[in-house]
Formats: structure tokens, sequence, C-alpha cells
């Protein structure tokens, strides 16, 4: 595997810390979802997209 596909692979997970790093984008209270304020939904939200990330990479990565 080459090193700059690792690089690229790596970089995916950067997509999380960008996505809840910048607060004010969703703190907020509609679109509720389910009776949850966005606030709450968007946050859970990344935790299964995370896990997702972190398996593709570790896909990508392994020998």
């Amino acid at each position: 595997m080459t090193t700059r596909r690792r690089g690229a692979a790596r970089l995916l997970l950067l997509l999380p810390f960008a996505g809840l790093l910048w607060t004010p984008f969703y703190d907020r209270l509609t679109p509720a979802l389910f009776g949850f304020p966005f606030f709450y939904w968007y946050q859970l939200a990344w935790v299964p997209v995370t896990a997702a990330l972190i398996f593709a990479v570790w896909r990508i990565e392994r020998p």
C-alpha cells in the first residue's frame, strides 16, 4: 500500500473533528428529530459515523 493512500485514509479521521469543532454551527434547537433538539442529535449522529470512518481507515491500512 502506498504512503499517499494511507495518508488520504487518515485524513478521513479529521471529519468528525471538523464536524464537531465549530459549535455555533449546531448550537440551535431546530430541526428537532424525535423530540431531540438539533444540538443533541447532531452530536449523537457523529458516533456511528465516526465508528464507520475508523473501521474504513482500519480496512484500508491493514495489510
